[in-house]
This record gives structure tokens, C-alpha cells and sequence, in this order.
């Protein structure tokens, strides 16, 4: 989680003048104590109303909170769309991620936004795929992407043929209904795309580092979506 977002997840844990303690406030954001410190600190240096210390717990003062957020109504559309269509056609943790960011932003958008919400007509319908795993494969390759893990699969192609694979994700691209992850493939030394829904087994490898030709820009640039198949 990025700081400004913990200080974010802070302020809320902080609203209504409600005690909490350090140690709590670790346990939430999955931080240590130390870390927590050091964030109220920041809080009370940039104006904050914060009271409290160590081993106590902190409370806001009354009189100060966040403004309400404010958007368009073509912005909550966005929102609200992006967050049904993730519930329905992302993975696990992002649907449940995708309802829990729209809770919070309910909780702090003014009354007349918040009666735009319900007014979205705009809804995702989903159909059970015969592979199920995909939106566990879909949480994970993103993962590994960002965190550089490299992940050992087995995989049917499109003529039925199962090979072994191992993979160094990119990326995850979505195509209407598919999900594909563009990744370097160590087998064949180059660009591969695989669907999330042809997975048959999926485990974490070794962490990698790219070379300046495996990235998800060189391939881009080298246009490898358009001819580069599994």
C-alpha cells in the first residue's frame, strides 16, 4: 500500500473522534507499529488535529474532517461501471476490492452524489466459465507482475496440447470475456499470451529480473500482440 493511501486509511480509521491504538491501527494495515508512528507524525505535522501517544492510542478532534469527494456525474458513471464490471469479469480479490471502494466512496460523497450512484444503469452480466480458477489465475498473475515472480503453469492450447510452462508476467489484458497474460516465456525465449482460462495449474517460481528486451514496452513497441501465440 502506498503511504499516501495508508494516510488516507488512517484519517478514516480516525473519523468520529473514536480511540484507537497503534498497534490496532498496524494490525488493519497490515504495517508495524513503527510505521504507524512515524504516519501520525506526518499527520500532525501537516495540521491534523491528532491527539494521543504511544501506547494510549489516538483520536482526531472534532471540527476537522476530510471534504466530500466530488465528481461528475460522468465520473461516478465511470466509477461505478468500472466497479460492476470488475465484480463480475476481475478477479477475486479485485471484485471484492472493487465493492469495498465503492462502500467507502459512498460513505463520503455528498447526499445528492450519493443518490447518482443508484441511478447507473450500466451493468455487467457474467456467465460461468467451465474453468473457474481463472479469477484466482487473474489476482495472482497480477501479483506476480508487479511483485516480479516468476510462475511455473500448465496450460491446453488451442489444439488441446498441454505443456509445461515458466513465465515471467507482464501483464494481464482483457479481452470481452477473456482475460489473456502477456508474459516472457522461458521456453521458448520470447513474447507469449496465454489465457487465463486455459491454466490448468498455477505456482510461484523464483524472482526475476527483466532484461531491457522483455519488458511490457518492448512489447508493446514490437507490436508482439499481433503475431505472438502460444
Amino acid at each position: 500500500m502506498r503511504r499516501a493511501d495508508r494516510l488516507f486509511q488512517i484519517l478514516q480509521y480516525l473519523r468520529g473522534g473514536r480511540l484507537i491504538t497503534a498497534a490496532q491501527l498496524a494490525e488493519k494495515l497490515e504495517v508495524t507499529p513503527r510505521t504507524i508512528y512515524r504516519d501520525v507524525a506526518h499527520l500532525i505535522g501537516s495540521g491534523v488535529p491528532v491527539e494521543g501517544e504511544a501506547g494510549v492510542g489516538y483520536v482526531m478532534r472534532d471540527g476537522y474532517d476530510l471534504p466530500p469527494l466530488m465528481f461528475t456525474h460522468d465520473e461516478i458513471v465511470a466509477l461505478v461501471s468500472g466497479a460492476r464490471l470488475l465484480q463480475v469479469w476481475g478477479g477475486t480479490k479485485m471484485a471484492a476490492a472493487a465493492q469495498e471502494a465503492m462502500v467507502k466512496i459512498d460513505t463520503v460523497l455528498p447526499e445528492e452524489a450519493r443518490a447518482k450512484v443508484g441511478q447507473v444503469s450500466v451493468h455487467a452480466i457474467g456467465t460461468p466459465r467451465e474453468n473457474g480458477l481463472w479469477r484466482d489465475f487473474l489476482d495472482r498473475f497480477e501479483a506476480a507482475s508487479e511483485a516480479q515472480i516468476s510462475l511455473e503453469i500448465s496450460y491446453i492450447d488451442e489444439r488441446g496440447t498441454r505443456t509445461e510452462r515458466v513465465v515471467r508476467p507482464l501483464g494481464v489484458w482483457f479481452w470481452g470475456q477473456v482475460w489473456t497474460a502477456v508474459c516472457w516465456c522461458e521456453l521458448r525465449d520470447a513474447f507469449r499470451m496465454f489465457r487465463l482460462d486455459r491454466i490448468l495449474t498455477l505456482r510461484e517460481g523464483d524472482r526475476f529480473r527483466l532484461e531491457k528486451h522483455q519488458t511490457l514496452k518492448a512489447f508493446i513497441e514490437t507490436e508482439a500482440y499481433c503475431d505472438k501465440r502460444t
